[in-house]
């Protein structure tokens, strides 16, 4: 009876502990070059996701965006890019990212997973940072979680772009991405 109980506390000592994102306390967020001379910035209001935890080492992490939930704070620009224009959000309702692997690369943990947006997928890199577990007021355990990354939206079929007069483009290629998450442990 001895070896059952300490090989079940091993068991869980060393089991992988599933986050599940809290959205009323995470930003999906991103940043892309208006006109050459300014930076729009923008967000996603609808999404969900997962990681999962053994010890403090992250192991895997799921991601799902609503692309109808696109948020810069001006309703026609909106409008816009949840159009074929854009997004397309009608035909590609949906952004995931699934991940492959964890490596570590000094103090931070890049996720390489696959990275589907507009109906293509390409492997991405996405250094996460993990901080806390902590105990909420109520008992939960959370993590907070930031990542940061950069990407081309035309690789992902976002092609419109149109000419300025002296050079450049209304939208810029590279967009940023940015999710700063909160997530608590599964029961």
């Amino acid at each position: 009876m001895a070896v059952i109980s300490v090989a079940v506390c091993s068991f869980s000592l060393f089991a992988a502990d599933t986050y599940n994102i809290d959205p009323m306390h995470s930003t999906v967020g991103f940043a892309v070059t208006h006109m050459v001379i300014n930076t729009v910035h923008g967000k996603f209001d609808e999404f969900s996701g997962s990681v999962v935890l053994d010890g403090n080492q992250l192991k895997e992490a799921t991601g799902t965006i609503q692309t109808k939930s696109i948020n810069t704070g001006v309703e026609r620009r909106d409008n816009d890019l949840r159009s074929p224009n854009f997004f397309n959000a009608t035909k590609f309702a949906t952004i995931t990212f699934q991940s492959k692997r964890a490596e570590k690369q000094a103090s931070d943990t890049v996720l390489v997973g696959d990275f589907t947006m507009h109906g293509v997928t390409k492997e991405l890199s996405l250094p996460v940072t993990i901080k806390g577990p902590v105990k909420d007021p109520w008992g939960n355990t959370r993590i907070g979680l930031q990542a940061r990354t950069k990407l081309n939206r035309k690789d992902y079929g976002l092609k419109y772009s149109q000419a300025l007069e002296t050079g450049g483009l209304v939208v810029g290629d590279e967009v940023e991405l940015e999710i700063n998450a909160e997530a608590v442990k599964a029961k």
